[in-house]
């Protein structure tokens, strides 16, 4: 869906509630409030604390939209379902999210997929519950899988720039990823669209090596070197990434939703974010007496 069309769409609505302004939350509030809503959440970048349940659920009172970022918590229980699941439920609410994670399909040996793929079935146990648990919350739940997030300040050119990228040897692992500002085109582009669960990825699954080397070849400098697992030392969280191997389809939300990725792939992506981060030589020096530059 055109940004132009979900324009059309938002300006109509005018209060977002977020719990968990984290990285991706951020971006999409960012956009909300250039479109005149008024958003509020929780989180350290937030303007509520979540234990203050009375301002909270004043919040939620005076909201249409309602969106949860909060991963599961340590010990596998559900903090925003736990604390405010009946309160959403029972508010007057047009329209609730959920950002989950296609980690609830587990491995899938490279295969496809799908929204009509079991979930459960790998190492995320406690993001299927929740996943689970929010799709049975309430009939105007919408879920988005997200596979692995990029955008500013969080990409493989980031990584190569400072020294954290690997190269690992694995045949035939591919894994899929997600540019933020597709996210945040897909979520409201589900503003519009009917209750269920959509998969926001990219048209192109990969393996990982690919992306560490095209973002090299942009930053003109070399690969980290190919390594095994045992040589990489990589941290168990790093380790259990590698454990998984899927390819996640992205029919559904372009079908029901009308969601098209501005970044149907890694290079598009890293063009973008190379172009946004490259300095302008041609740009001339600020003037002396300008103090207003941050």
């Amino acid at each position: 869906m055109a940004y132009a069309a979900i324009a059309v769409i938002v300006l109509c609505m005018n209060s977002m509630l977020i719990f968990g302004m984290g990285y991706t939350a951020q971006v999409l509030a960012g956009r909300l409030r250039t479109l005149g809503w008024q958003v509020r959440g929780t989180g350290s970048v937030g303007d509520l604390a979540f234990a203050d349940g009375a301002a909270v659920r004043a919040a939620l009172a005076e909201a249409t939209h309602v969106l949860s970022s909060v991963p599961p918590a340590r010990d596998g229980t559900e903090p925003v379902l736990d604390a405010y699941g009946a309160d959403i439920a029972s508010s007057g609410v047009q329209w609730i999210g959920y950002l989950s994670s296609t980690g609830v399909y587990g491995d899938a040996g490279g295969a496809w997929v799908d929204e009509s793929t079991p979930v459960g079935r790998g190492r995320r146990t406690a993001r299927a519950d929740a996943d689970l648990a929010w799709q049975a919350l309430d009939a105007r739940v919408r879920l988005f899988r997200l596979p692995g997030i990029y955008g500013p300040g969080r990409s493989a050119l980031d990584r190569v720039t400072e020294g954290r990228a690997h190269r690992i040897a694995i045949p035939d692992q591919v894994f899929s990823r997600v540019h933020v500002e597709d996210i945040v085109s897909g979520v409201m582009a589900g503003f519009a669209g009917p209750s269920g669960a959509y998969n926001l990825a990219d048209d192109l699954p990969c393996s990982q090596n690919m992306v560490i080397e095209a973002a090299a070849r942009m930053l003109g400098i070399a690969p980290p070197p190919m390594q095994s697992l045992e040589e990489a030392n990589l941290s168990p969280m790093a380790l259990a990434f590698y454990a998984e191997n899927r390819r996640v389809a992205n029919g559904k939300a372009k079908r029901v939703l009308g969601w098209k990725p501005a970044f149907p792939t890694y290079r598009e992506g890293l063009r973008a974010l190379s172009a946004s981060t490259s300095p302008n030589i041609a740009k001339p020096a600020p003037d002396a007496a300008r103090t207003d530059q941050r």
